[in-house]
């Protein structure tokens, strides 16, 4: 199974980028717009539009408040697998530090996979900057 693991550090505080994290039906204007276009909820599943205009259904696994963390599960896309989770630290000077880690198969799809997330990463600092 491959695994791709990227994190960030933005200058807002931790409870206002977990607040954006945890808003899972607002991808599109929350955390990640123009990179995430739409986000919808049925029920405990989301289903994202990505901007390249493909479609993935997401399972909500767990929405840790204590950990502040995300976990997700996709349905559709590059995988046959693929489960996601994404948390967010406070450090000390104030800034918080949030890691997005990705398991899944096929283990071909790490490209695509690697650089979807670095975009992704690219959007969520830009975003999260500016609520400092």
């Amino acid at each position: 199974m491959a695994s791709v693991r990227k994190e960030l550090v933005t200058n807002a505080r931790v409870d206002d980028v977990w607040s954006a994290i945890r808003d899972v039906g607002a991808l599109h204007t929350r955390l990640v717009p123009g990179f995430v276009t739409d986000t919808r909820l049925e029920g405990s599943i989301r289903i994202v539009t990505f901007g390249n205009g493909l479609i993935v259904r997401e399972p909500i696994v767990t929405i840790d408040e204590d950990a502040k963390r995300l976990v997700w599960t996709a349905e559709g896309g590059k995988t046959k697998h693929y489960n996601g989770a994404v948390q967010v630290t406070a450090n000390t000077d104030g800034t918080s530090r949030v890691i997005w880690i990705a398991d899944f198969l096929p283990d071909d799809a790490k490209p695509a996979i690697s650089a979807a997330i670095e975009a992704g990463m690219g959007v969520m600092k830009m975003t999260l900057d500016k609520l400092a």
